[in-house]
């Protein structure tokens, strides 16, 4: 998970939400929609490289569709191919295989994704 500022086009990563048996922390959820506010939320789209839809992508849309009804934030899904690549890159430059654990991989993979969203000037 990451929090981001449009003015700007930054982000910073916030700690992962982990689902528990394929369903997310709605309380926690909650908690961090009524603690940052958010105008949007952006979801990362995971699709093939050709663009086609993979198993996931349906998966993510359900989950975006979900966090708009259950909260009634403007949700938008956003591509997401090659941000867990650049993620594990970028970690792996910064610490070796010790900063490669799943949840920074997910954080620092929806930095890239949001400042990538941003930078698309949405």
């Amino acid at each position: 998970m990451a929090i981001g500022q449009r003015i700007t086009g930054s982000a910073r990563a916030l700690a992962a939400i982990k689902a528990q048996d394929g369903t997310p922390d709605w309380n926690l959820i909650e908690r961090l929609l009524k603690e940052w506010q958010p105008d949007e939320i952006i979801v990362g789209l995971p699709l093939n490289m050709d663009g086609t839809e993979q198993p996931l992508t349906a998966r993510a849309r359900k989950f975006a569709n979900r966090i708009h009804g259950r909260f009634g934030v403007t949700v938008t899904l956003h591509d997401e191919r090659l941000s867990t690549v650049e993620a594990r890159s970028g970690l792996f430059e910064q610490g070796g295989y010790r900063a490669l654990n799943k949840g920074k991989i997910d954080s620092a993979s929806a930095v890239i994704i949001l400042e990538s969203y941003f930078e698309q000037g949405y």
